[in-house]
């Protein structure tokens, strides 16, 4: 039974390394490997990607993830706490 949803958190604004999550990584994006990663799992149905970054946005889709909303500017700062993201 497949019941269990997957949720990815990818800023758009990393300082260390911009563009990371888009970057690739032996042939695919970053982002790309997380999402076929959950979606090997069998219990996982569905993939929902949280990002405040367009570009990373059209990436996750293209791999199959859902990108329900826009993570809000305010949420995707060096210091938002991830549980707001949650919430």
């Amino acid at each position: 039974m497949k019941d269990v949803t997957a949720f990815i958190f990818a800023r758009g604004g990393s300082k260390g390394l911009p563009g990371k999550n888009i970057r690739p990584l032996n042939g695919k994006p970053l982002i790309g490997w997380s999402i076929d990663m959950a979606h090997a799992v069998g219990r996982i149905s569905r993939v929902i990607v949280s990002t405040d970054c367009p570009e990373i946005a059209a990436v996750a889709k293209s791999f199959g993830a859902d990108v329900p909303f826009v993570r809000p500017v305010h949420l995707a700062d060096d210091r938002s706490p991830e549980w707001l993201s949650w919430r």
